[in-house]
């Protein structure tokens, strides 16, 4: 029976969240540790008529690496992709292009069979949510100046002008892309701009690190994390997977976004911790694929609780409230 309820969850997401029109062509993306995944998803769409086609390749090394060649080819000719796979490819040329040909993108990464039971699935508006999400982004993307503070005792300050928001309602458009189930509004720092301190207390759903023990305090200067205090033995498995890669520009202040999924649980699972509403994270690394400039070799995100965001001096969300 449980498989019964896993299907439901896979045709919700096919029909509310891909939106699969009959005779779209549609690409689902996986690795061999994800294919039953995929199967499910697969099964979903081409019950609404899609076009179906599964590629299946080695899981990627690390966050961010292409896909192979015939992968990202076929990318480029799908109307809509769903990516369950075990390793993000989020942040790569090969997404960026699918995007430029105008397809759907709904990433999963690190995603699981409960994931599909979830209420961030099965229960929330998406079309409701999606004006929540616009109004934020507008503000966004006309602001200049971003403020943020926290009751730990964040406060970063960066400069975003000129800068467009994404806008990631979880029912994309063509050309746009959704981390689902998360619903989020983020956008790039101009790069070096970044000043203060950010009060990390939340979760870090990368490397099995997921909820957080203890909080932890990054000092930013010109726009990178100079340094950490606190956090223990999981703020350690952070600092040494960045260390691994030899990547100054891994400590970019890469990305401020917000969760805007009220069905979302803090799980220790990415594409639902950053929904979490109540909450914003601080992305680091890569900003390429957000509209910033700088690449590099991976992007994590570090979640925090009741955030406080004034855009220009005007408060644009007070913990659980948007007032965009």
């Amino acid at each position: 029976m449980n498989e019964v309820m896993l299907a439901r969850g896979a045709l919700r997401l096919a029909q509310v969240n891909g939106r699969v029109q009959e005779g779209e062509r549609v690409l689902v993306i996986t690795d061999y540790d994800t294919t039953t995944l995929a199967e499910r998803v697969a099964r979903a769409a081409a019950s609404l008529g899609g076009e179906v086609v599964t590629a299946v390749m080695p899981p990627r090394r690390m966050h961010g690496e292409e896909p192979p060649a015939p992968v990202a080819a076929a990318m480029k000719e799908a109307d809509l992709i769903f990516i369950p796979v075990s390793i993000s490819m989020t942040h790569t040329v090969a997404v960026k292009e699918a995007l430029r040909a105008r397809a759907r993108i709904l990433a999963m990464s690190d995603w699981s069979d409960e994931m599909f039971l979830s209420p961030a699935i099965l229960e929330t508006d998406f079309a409701a949510q999606a004006e929540v999400c616009r109004r934020l982004g507008r503000a966004f993307t006309e602001g200049e100046s971003f403020r943020l503070t926290s009751p730990r005792g964040t406060d970063l300050r960066f400069e975003a002008g000129g800068r467009k928001a994404n806008v990631m309602t979880n029912i994309p458009d063509p050309g746009e892309i959704s981390p689902v189930p998360t619903i989020e509004v983020n956008v790039p720092p101009i790069e070096g701009t970044a000043e203060g301190t950010f009060v990390v207390d939340a979760s870090i759903p990368y490397l099995g690190i997921g909820s957080l023990r203890e909080p932890f305090t990054c000092t930013i200067e010109k726009g990178f994390i100079a340094q950490i205090e606190g956090g223990g033995e999981q703020v350690k498995i952070l600092q040494d997977a960045i260390a691994g890669h030899d990547d100054l520009n891994c400590w970019n202040v890469a990305e401020l976004g917000v969760g805007l999924n009220p069905g979302a649980r803090m799980t220790g699972r990415m594409l639902e911790d950053e929904g979490v509403l109540n909450t914003i994270h601080i992305g680091i690394g890569t900003s390429l694929m957000l509209g910033g400039t700088l690449k590099a070799a991976t992007h994590y995100d570090l979640i925090m609780w009741d955030p406080t965001i004034e855009i220009d001096g005007k408060v644009v969300q007070r913990g659980l409230e948007i007032l965009a």
